[in-house]
């Protein structure tokens, strides 16, 4: 069985499954192109990717980059026995392995599905010759594909697999600076330089426009690496320093949900980890300009962005997407959140009907009972609805 991964966030999605599998079937080989977790879970890395992944379109380098590693996963192939392939999320770079996989007859178990329902959705032509099944973590993937002659099945989100450990939260919370102030602002820049780079700033823009507004308002910057921390602070001492009352945490996204009354964050997984813990927030996302305006804005086709307005099916939280204004917008979003009566509670509870379609699934035991049917012969459970198709 060959895994391929090519971000961290596939990394983190493949671990749990590779753990389950390894346990149920301990005498089975699992290989893998991927990172650290995927390693510790059981598999057998044979090169390690994800260090330097790119959102969005590739530049020349990194196209260059995987034309090597296809090359060089094809030569793998060559010498290894493999019955399955699992591409882990990234179509742009698994689809040209898939190619190879399918070309030897091995079947295909997609974990992630591409997100095609936001835009280029004529890639699910594509998809229906590389895929024998996709496992979807967000409830409404399943049916848009089934009706588009892919086979799916939505097997949960790993975000939900585990419950949260409310009492280590708390008191980890308990011990960031302003614990005890209002109002509590969390500021989430995301995880990639890009990202960072581009909406850091309009962030910390709305936090100071706060500030103005709420004398007392303290923030928190999540940071999930040191590297983020030391990147964020460059981008304020260099936009009139770093402001009072904003301190970081690094590494414990959980404990600055817990510890925050509001949230401001930059659209992407995190914004699911929010809704676990029911807090209200305000999601933005500045693409490159550039690009957004020449190829992706013709590209895109969901009204929604954020993954709580597009599993609820409607906008329960404030999204700026695209956004290349500064922090003001953001910041009047917020004041509402915080004075507007009622805001805040109707937010919440359009959250617990979020997390609630994920209640009592487990993705990782479903993503490997799936997996194993597809290496044992087995059809999919959900097989592709035969409708007609343009894509």
């Amino acid at each position: 069985m060959l895994f391929t991964a090519f971000e961290p966030s596939g990394d983190d999605h493949a671990a749990p499954v590779i753990a389950e599998i390894r346990a149920r079937r301990p005498d089975l080989t699992v290989y893998a192109w991927g990172g650290p977790k995927m390693q510790r879970a059981g598999a057998t890395v044979v090169e390690f990717t994800g260090q330097s992944a790119v959102m969005g379109l590739p530049g020349p380098s990194k196209i260059v980059e995987h034309l090597r590693l296809n090359r060089r996963i094809a030569d793998w192939l060559r010498t290894h026995r493999v019955d399955l392939h699992v591409p882990v999320d990234s179509p742009g770079a698994n689809f040209p392995i898939c190619r190879l996989t399918k070309a030897r007859g091995i079947r295909v178990v997609h974990l992630v599905a591409p997100q095609m329902w936001a835009w280029g959705p004529w890639r699910v032509a594509k998809l229906r010759r590389l895929t024998d099944l996709v496992l979807c973590l967000l409830p409404f993937e399943e049916q848009w594909f089934r009706t588009r002659g892919v086979p799916a099945r939505f097997v949960g989100h790993p975000l939900f697999d585990e419950a949260l450990d409310v009492d280590a939260v708390t008191a980890r919370a308990a011990r960031i600076p302003g614990s005890n102030a209002k109002p509590r602002v969390l500021l989430l820049p995301g995880s990639r330089p890009s990202e960072i780079s581009r909406c850091f700033p309009v962030l910390l823009d709305a936090f100071r426009r706060l500030r103005h507004d709420f004398p007392g308002l303290v923030g928190c910057v999540a940071s999930t690496r040191h590297q983020v921390e030391a990147d964020i602070r460059g981008l304020a001492q260099s936009r009139g320093g770093w402001p009072d009352g904003l301190s970081v945490v690094v590494g414990d996204t959980d404990a600055a949900i817990a510890w925050s009354e509001v949230a401001l964050v930059v659209s992407g997984t995190v914004t699911l980890q929010i809704a676990r813990q029911r807090r209200p927030m305000v999601a933005m996302y500045r693409p490159g300009k550039l690009v957004y305006h020449a190829l992706a804005r013709w590209l895109v086709s969901t009204p929604l962005f954020t993954l709580p307005n597009l599993i609820a099916g409607r906008g329960v939280i404030p999204e700026f997407i695209p956004h290349f204004g500064d922090g003001e917008a953001l910041a009047v979003a917020v004041i509402r959140l915080l004075r507007q009566p009622g805001l805040q509670e109707t937010q919440v509870a359009a959250l617990e009907e979020v997390c609630a379609r994920f209640r009592g699934l487990s993705a990782a035991r479903t993503a490997a009972d799936e997996i194993l049917r597809a290496l044992d012969g087995s059809p999919a459970r959900a097989p592709a609805v035969p409708v007609p198709v343009t894509a």
